[in-house]
């Protein structure tokens, strides 16, 4: 069962879920850069993480699974975000450069299906990063935070249900060495810092890059239910190959 998008936004809104929207930040934005006139999405409880791409991608949009809820986001533009099934998302094949995952996978029914319709949306030469609990962390046994509910995943796991996805891993890293303890949130970087060098197997979160294989899955058509999201930011007019032609898997 999914935390409710209550709970994750109370969550953000501590020291500790300040700390892990920082930490998390920072890794994505090293992993992808400014995402300049790109077209990003985020997929679970991912809008804490995707403030720092709206400047500069061409298009930043989120969907979160039906049966976790919705809320608007951002605060002060036109809403970006949508309510969507896990294996049915509303957008066109290949649409998206950029997919961000988080509280995505460790409570989805069915994870594999879920990265299938990641495979579907994103385009052939798209990057998705997916973010999840570490097995051996601290963090996926801390029950106040959502981080410890649901499957957590070492690496090896999560690479094989990428692949399994049709989703091919090309590179991890790691994130969040400060112990899920409230008191401990402003001395944050501090474990970051000694932790990636000390004791780097004892991260809380463990974040893996993975591109889309062609050809390499067969799913079901996805059920579009709902129209795609309107988005605030008018685009960037940009020379782009199309992409919407890409053969959808079977």
């Amino acid at each position: 069962m999914r935390r409710d998008v209550l709970e994750l936004r109370q969550f953000y809104a501590t020291p500790l879920g300040r700390a892990a929207r920082e930490m998390v930040s920072r890794k994505v934005l090293e992993t992808w850069g400014d995402a300049r006139e790109l077209d990003v999405l985020g997929l679970g409880y991912a809008t804490p993480f995707l403030g720092a791409l709206t400047g500069s991608a061409r298009r930043v949009v989120a969907a979160m699974p039906a049966q976790q809820g919705v809320e608007l986001w951002p605060a002060e533009r036109r809403n970006l975000v949508c309510l969507a099934e896990e294996d049915a998302l509303p957008f066109q094949n290949a649409f998206f450069d950029r997919i961000l995952a988080v509280h995505a996978l460790e409570e989805s029914p069915d994870p594999v299906r879920l990265l299938r319709e990641v495979w579907r949306v994103l385009s052939p030469t798209g990057r998705v990063v997916v973010v999840t609990a570490a097995r051996n962390g601290l963090w996926a046994n801390a029950e106040r935070t959502p981080f410890g509910h649901g499957r957590p995943y070492t690496r090896s796991q999560l690479a094989d249900l990428l692949r399994e996805a049709g989703l091919e891993p090309t590179g991890w890293t790691r994130a969040l060495y400060v112990p899920p303890v409230s008191w401990l949130a402003n001395w944050a970087e501090g474990f970051e810092q000694a932790g990636s060098r000390l004791w780097p197997g004892f991260a809380g979160l463990v974040l893996t890059e993975a591109v889309k294989e062609s050809f390499a899955i067969k799913a079901r058509p996805a059920r579009v239910r709902a129209a795609a999201p309107r988005p605030g930011l008018a685009p960037v007019p940009v020379n782009r190959t199309p992409v919407s032609r890409t053969p959808e898997p079977r």
